[in-house]
């Protein structure tokens, strides 16, 4: 009998060369992320160590909202209120040890304040995400930015936990042999945390799982016509990509420790799809590159004029209209084109 199994052709050299500019490029940049900030920190300049620990936790929310944005096709804006369930999972407990008359250990621990950010994600967006996936589009924008601006005007009017004025986070969550306290210590948990999440996303993404995702991306009818129920994939990583941005929102509660109703806001959603789409949709490191890029810009531009928003948008639109895959992906085209020359 013959043999009938299909084999796959090796990838093109152009291919390969493309996958090593786009490797090499991501490398560096964990690199930079690795060294810069603690010779900032020990040549005495903490405050460039608060902007990369700053610019981690929002690359590790800018990748769980890749993961549905640039592998799975669905534009949220409503990812924004995971963060901020992660962050008041840290302040309310805290709050009511500091403020409620309550001496209780679970109030400053970490792993209850984090088992918490990673539930109340979760089944915000299970429920969430089982209604929104029922539409698509605009609508699917418009919902999901309806959900987060629900949970933006319900802290709000949660007087208890400062309301529109926010809440102060006195001590940080308490790890053995862990001290958050130290800003370097702080750093280094959040730069590894980037680095696991990268590469459990990476093996997702590679998995039947992931490939089943992008399909639904590219034609969600044929792969609903070939018996693929897309409904649940998309949902699972709906859920994923909640979770890994509550985690963001656990740190940010942690490195700010001030917490408020702002960080919610709708526009912050937006800050993180900025960065998604400068850096990369389709990359998995392309949301890194976004959010470096988002935080270097902001902190420059803030200094010359007040409405430093106005070239975030000219430099966003610009990107859509020159640079499709952003950044990481014009640096996929120039390797490309140097691997042709060179072969």
């Amino acid at each position: 009998m013959a043999d009938t199994t299909m084999q796959q052709d090796p990838p093109p050299a152009t291919t390969r060369r493309r996958l090593s500019w786009t490797g090499l490029f991501s490398l560096l940049i964990f690199l930079a992320l690795a060294i810069l900030p603690p010779v900032a920190f020990y040549s005495g300049h903490p405050f460039w160590l608060d902007i990369f620990t700053r610019l981690v936790i929002l690359a590790i929310a800018a990748v769980g909202l890749n993961l549905i944005l640039g592998y799975g096709g669905l534009v949220s804006f409503g990812h924004a209120a995971y963060i901020g369930l992660g962050a008041y999972a840290v302040g309310v407990p805290a709050y009511h040890a500091t403020y409620g008359g309550f001496d209780l250990i679970a109030s400053y621990n970490g792993f209850v304040h984090l088992g918490l950010a990673l539930l109340v994600s979760a089944v915000f967006a299970l429920i969430t995400g089982a209604i929104c996936l029922r539409t698509r589009g605009v609508n699917f924008i418009m919902i999901t930015m309806a959900f987060g601006q629900m949970i933006f005007y319900a802290i709000v009017s949660l007087e208890t936990y400062g309301g529109d004025d926010g809440l102060t986070i006195d001590v940080r969550s308490e790890f053995p042999l862990i001290s958050l306290d130290n800003p370097l210590t702080l750093y280094t948990v959040c730069y590894t945390s980037l680095a696991i999440i990268v590469f459990l996303l990476y093996r997702l993404s590679n998995s039947r799982f992931g490939l089943t995702l992008q399909g639904a991306r590219s034609n969600e009818e044929r792969m609903r016509a070939i018996g693929v129920n897309t409904y649940h994939y998309q949902l699972i990583a709906f859920v994923i990509s909640g979770v890994i941005c509550g985690y963001a929102g656990f740190l940010l509660g942690n490195f700010t420790t001030f917490i408020s109703p702002e960080m919610i806001d709708w526009t912050r959603s937006g800050e993180i799809m900025f960065m998604v789409i400068l850096g990369g949709a389709t990359f998995l490191c392309g949301p890194i590159i976004g959010a470096i890029l988002f935080i270097v810009l902001e902190h420059l531009l803030s200094e010359i004029t007040v409405y430093w928003h106005l070239p975030f948008g000219l430099l966003l639109i610009f990107s859509v209209l020159f640079l499709p895959g952003g950044i990481i992906g014009a640096v996929s085209r120039i390797g490309g084109k140097k691997g042709q020359r060179n072969g």
